[in-house]
């Protein structure tokens, strides 16, 4: 449904945007190029600009309502919660786990120092302060 709305807008603004490009101000008419006074009656007094400008105010109310309508659905669709939201609230599903394993600890688990690496804040071997950290 949404889908449709929003498909239904996009093409309404392009008519809108097609029906104010193709009229013509008040001053800028064939007619007044020739120096007639009167340009807005040069098609006769119901002219083409009546037909436009109801079109365009038609379509106009049009995008406002879908518009209106795009909010709506947006503003109701049901709460998604992330990630970070699932896991704070609780809610987060774990995948099963095999029989006969552990279940994992969130708590991590430091790791072993490996063997021949100088210790954490150790100065680096030749004298060098390139392992130094800058506080």
């Amino acid at each position: 449904m949404e889908l449709l709305l929003l498909v239904i807008h996009v093409l309404i603004g392009a008519g809108v945007i097609g029906l104010v490009l193709l009229q013509h101000g008040k001053g800028a008419d064939m007619g007044a190029a020739f120096g007639s006074g009167s340009a807005g009656s040069l098609f006769g007094a119901s002219g083409s600009a009546n037909f436009l400008s109801r079109t365009t105010a038609i379509l106009a109310t049009l995008f406002f309502l879908t518009s209106l309508g795009l909010t709506y659905l947006g503003s109701h669709r049901g709460e998604t919660k992330g990630v970070i939201e699932r896991t704070k609230s609780g809610t987060e599903q774990s995948a099963p786990q095999p029989a006969g394993t552990a279940p994992s600890s969130s708590v991590p688990v430091p790791s072993a120092p490996v063997p021949g690496a100088p210790a954490p804040g150790a100065p680096a071997p030749g004298g060098s302060k390139a392992g130094d950290v800058p506080k």
